[in-house]
């Protein structure tokens, strides 16, 4: 393989979307403020759902390199089931914490498996593979006697919410909002086809309008904008709307501009409140982002692993053939094709060493390069 050929760019990346992204959503409200979203997102670089497995290592990692599994993590706690990259994908499941699999957050019956929402990484999260069967198609929502319970309290049973009575899987408060703003996204990504999916299941029916806007029925509308507006976006959807940008060359509006889900739908309008006294200090990026030219030439790799250290290029130590190395803070696995990498959590002022390695296979029978010019990069975070 020609790695001399691989050329390294870096640069700080901050948390927001390219300058003028939504330029042309400006001034705009209602249905024609979707219909321009629409138009911005749409046309994204599609995944095979088998690359969803190695897309999850940079898209929900965290900061420790465990897998973030929203069915089972407990914000600010202890789960009492932890997963990790490659090791725990199912697989088979019996109970709950034997492995996590690929939920689609708005099931996939409700679009007949068609693609490119399979395998559309907006709506697509690792979790856990029992709880996933559990919710299986129902809907989200809001649960008054709950059937079943999961570790991190994520439940199933009947709805007690205005308009619908039906059986609804209801997710942890701290991550309501970011499955209201994966629907959002849905809704506006897909209007072009979304108009039709609301008779393919007796879920989706309870859900979706037989239209391209509003899209959806009025109670599951209301309950996204409360969950929109009751769990603002995080830090944890802002890292994550980053990374699935690098690979499918999108972004999902309602995180860059949660404003936007009132523009367009008239619900989740937060409380006008009164400005901030001060302005922050000490502002800086905290992110680097990797860039290269893919290797050409005789056998291509099929993906590199890029590991990263703030004590010299010496520290980093190569694979060993037939050794998997999962996703962690210092080290990632990036699909072939992708040409770029973010490193979260880095220090202002540090400096940091970056060397990676193409290969092939996984599990045992994986194939690294390690002979020749290994390439190499530093920076000081700035």
């Amino acid at each position: 393989m020609l790695f001399a050929l691989l050329l390294f760019q870096v640069f700080a990346a901050f948390a927001q979307p390219p300058t003028g992204y939504y330029d042309g959503a400006s001034g705009q409200s209602g249905e024609v403020l979707h219909t321009t979203l629409h138009n911005i997102i749409k046309d994204h670089t599609v995944r095979t759902y088998d690359q969803l497995w190695t897309d999850f290592q940079s898209t929900d990692d965290k900061p420790n390199g465990e897998v973030w599994d929203m069915y089972t993590d407990i914000p600010d706690g202890t789960p009492t089931y932890i997963f990790t990259f490659i090791t725990d994908q199912c697989g088979n499941y019996t109970n709950e914490g034997d492995c996590y699999n690929r939920e689609h957050s708005m099931p996939k019956s409700w679009f007949s498996d068609a693609t490119p929402m399979y395998s559309d990484l907006f709506h697509l999260v690792p979790t856990d593979g029992k709880v996933n069967g559990m919710r299986g198609n129902y809907p989200y929502g809001e649960v008054g006697s709950a059937s079943y319970t999961s570790s991190n309290g994520s439940k199933l049973g009947i709805s007690d919410y205005p308009g619908y009575s039906g059986i609804v899987f209801e997710p942890i408060d701290a991550y309501k909002g970011d499955f209201a703003r994966n629907y959002f996204y849905m809704a506006t990504r897909y209007k072009d086809v979304i108009a039709g999916w609301y008779a393919n299941s007796t879920e989706a029916n309870a859900v979706l309008q037989n239209n391209n806007f509003p899209v959806f029925e009025s109670w599951f509308l209301n309950l996204l904008g409360d969950w929109h507006l009751a769990d603002p976006v995080s830090q944890k959807e802002i890292e994550r709307n980053n990374a699935v940008y690098v690979i499918q060359n999108n972004r999902n509006p309602f995180i860059d501009h949660p404003e936007y889900v009132y523009d367009v739908w008239g619900v989740g309008a937060p409380a006008i409140l009164p400005e901030p006294s001060n302005h922050v200090t000490d502002f800086s990026a905290n992110t680097i982002t990797l860039q290269w030219t893919d290797a050409t030439g005789g056998t291509l790799p099929e993906a590199y692993l890029i590991k990263m250290s703030d004590s010299g290029f010496g520290s980093i130590t190569a694979p060993t053939d037939g050794t998997e190395e999962p996703a962690a803070t210092s080290r990632k696995n990036i699909n072939y094709g992708l040409q770029k990498a973010i490193f979260g959590g880095v220090t202002p002022g540090t400096t940091y060493y970056f060397k990676m390695w193409g290969y092939k296979g996984s599990g045992t029978a994986i194939d690294y390069k390690t002979d020749g010019t290994v390439q190499q990069v530093s920076i000081v975070a700035p």
